[in-house]
């Protein structure tokens, strides 16, 4: 999963986004040429500094990027999904990109290679689940348009009969937010029916949890697993537009077809048997048809005295059946040895896997995954060749395209858990994830902006540029849980998730922020991520020095940076660096 940015070529802006500029006359400058926007790009380069190598002067080229990106995107790997013949394929050619770059193999055996082993489950289409009411059905799971649901347990079939539902708010135990949605429950084989997020994005309140910003317990993927370790034998989450930032379509395309997995010991049995997504609307149905009201329960939940409500009467029964296999995915690593120090890195990351193909869908069923994630690979693989090319820095850099993002950030949780080069020795991180083909903005987005003192660094690399940094915008959506970086931020390593901005350069935020969200309502996650030969790449370019710069200017000094006083990962980063 990936932030959330945005796609589109000028062709398609002009006509989409015309009822939205006309009025400020931005349409006539919507498509400017590339060649202008690069310009302005080249304007804002810095000049080197005394003392450290001429990274600066190193050319980040916008043909290499565009190359790149079009072929990863390409039909041929077939949306790039783990395990896949198209994702072994996709995986071997950025290796091969790698080696021709001059990275040195940095995964096992000499190989560009680390093995991810996964799970790969696909419900069958004989499966059913049901909610009912006395013996009456209310819902019948559709998996597209009401409810759609899969296991993570390896049981080739599950059953779930007469298991009484219970809406227990948040879904939450946050001891230290002083939260407790199960506190004297036992929810032992029921199904737990939870609202999205945390209180503090409801109710904007500072003092809840961290307000509008999204923690780690509004994650989908904290729910299940809580919902698990209570013994339920069903979750199922509400979905909601506003808080998830994304359509319903996003959930109907990410969780059909196959669901993938570290592969775990106790085979997924720590898990619920049946985890799922309700549409909003038929959730309010279901809520009528037991006598509650969904949104006076919703605003209950959001205060600490709420209570889990039985939905009395409600039941959910399931057969679910599916298709089971190991499959091996692989982080793809390569890396140029520091000259002084090569036993301390700087770590650069990008996943290449998206979500695959589906036969059954008629048309273009191909998720090729142009920006989300082909643009993010493209830029570590031209970054790892400028390093190349500026000369081998003091310290050690290491680039991992990583597999399995979209499936829950497995492949990064993987390497957190197997690193390829020692945590205690990797001086920071950079991880890049989805870069829209806007042009050239005047700001870059720190996703969990005040995390750490790499924003510190970013800010002189971006001072000579007259540019500046602005906190995600939209903290709510949880962006900062969404990509790999969280899972080396858990083991304490300091990680920076930037982005290029929506000011731009010439059009302003109005202009970036409409193309923004024109890809997230249009593109995301769905056949529509193409790449377009029309794309202004400019930004993308930009954002890559800039990255870039960032990254060598580090592996050249001796700082370690760490996160600020007062985060939830400076304890770690304290004990990692004093052991």
């Amino acid at each position: 999963m990936t932030q959330i940015s945005q796609k589109h070529n000028c062709r398609t802006l002009t006509t989409t986004l015309t009822a939205i500029l006309a009025l400020s006359g931005l349409i006539l400058t919507a498509c400017q040429s590339k060649e202008t926007l690069n310009s302005a790009n080249t304007e804002t380069k810095a000049t080197t500094q005394s003392g450290i190598k001429s990274a600066k002067s190193v050319k980040i080229s916008t043909a290499d990027l565009s190359r790149r990106i079009e072929t990863l995107s390409s039909d041929e790997f077939e949306g790039r999904a783990p395990g896949t013949k198209g994702g072994i394929a996709a995986s071997q050619y950025i290796a091969d990109e790698m080696k021709i770059a001059g990275l040195v193999p940095m995964g096992e055996n000499g190989t560009y290679f680390q093995t991810v082993e996964l799970t790969n489950s696909t419900v069958s289409a004989d499966s059913t689940l049901s909610i009912s009411k006395g013996g009456d059905t209310l819902l019948q799971a559709d998996q597209t348009t009401n409810l759609v649901y899969w296991t993570k347990k390896l049981s080739p079939e599950l059953d779930v009969k007469d298991s009484d539902l219970i809406f227990v708010g948040y879904g939450t135990v946050a001891p230290e937010f002083g939260w407790n949605d199960y506190a004297g429950l036992d929810v032992t084989g029921k199904t737990v029916v939870m609202l999205v997020n945390d209180p503090g994005f409801a109710t904007k309140d500072e003092a809840l949890f961290k307000g509008n910003s999204m923690t780690y317990y509004g994650r989908w993927t904290y729910k299940f697993e809580e919902a698990g370790r209570q013994g339920a034998a069903a979750a199922i989450i509400i979905h909601e537009t506003e808080p998830a930032s994304y359509g319903w379509d996003v959930v109907s395309g990410s969780w059909t077809g196959a669901q993938y997995d570290l592969v775990r010991p106790d085979g997924g049995a720590s898990r619920t048997k049946i985890e799922g997504w309700i549409h909003k609307d038929s959730a309010k149905s279901m809520f009528s048809a037991a006598g509650l009201d969904f949104e006076t329960l919703k605003k209950q939940a959001q205060t600490n005295a709420f209570k889990a409500v039985p939905m009395t009467g409600l039941t959910l029964d399931s057969k679910l059946k599916q298709t089971s296999s190991t499959v091996k995915s692989r982080n793809v690593a390569g890396g140029i040895k520091g000259t002084d120090y090569p036993d301390e890195y700087v770590l650069y990351m990008a996943h290449w896997d998206h979500l695959g193909k589906n036969p059954d869908i008629e048309g273009d069923n191909i998720w090729n995954g142009a920006v989300d994630n082909a643009t993010g690979t493209a830029a570590i693989i031209e970054i790892g060749e400028a390093f190349v090319e500026a000369g081998a820095p003091k310290r050690s850099a290491i680039f991992v395209a990583v597999t399995a993002e979209e499936s829950g950030l497995l492949g990064s949780a993987y390497y957190a858990e197997a690193p390829l080069v020692p945590l205690d020795k990797t001086v920071a991180g950079i991880n890049i994830d989805a870069i829209l083909p806007l042009g050239v903005t005047k700001d870059v987005i720190v996703v969990g902006h005040g995390a750490s003192e790499l924003e510190n660094h970013l800010k002189k690399v971006l001072d000579p540029r007259d540019m500046y940094i602005v906190p995600d915008p939209k903290p709510e959506a949880g962006y900062y849980y969404r990509s790999d970086h969280i899972s080396l931020a858990k083991k304490g390593v300091p990680m920076l998730y930037a982005d290029g901005g929506n000011d731009h350069i010439i059009n302003g935020k109005d202009f970036g922020e409409a193309f923004a969200n024109e890809y997230t309502k249009e593109r995301y996650h769905k056949p529509s991520d193409e790449f377009d030969n029309s794309w202004d790449l400019s930004g993308i370019q930009n954002i890559t020095e800039i990255l870039h710069e960032l990254g060598y200017t580090l592996a050249e000094g001796q700082d370690w940076p760490n996160w600020y006083e007062g985060t939830e990962f400076r304890a770690l980063r304290d004990a990692m660096r004093t052991d």
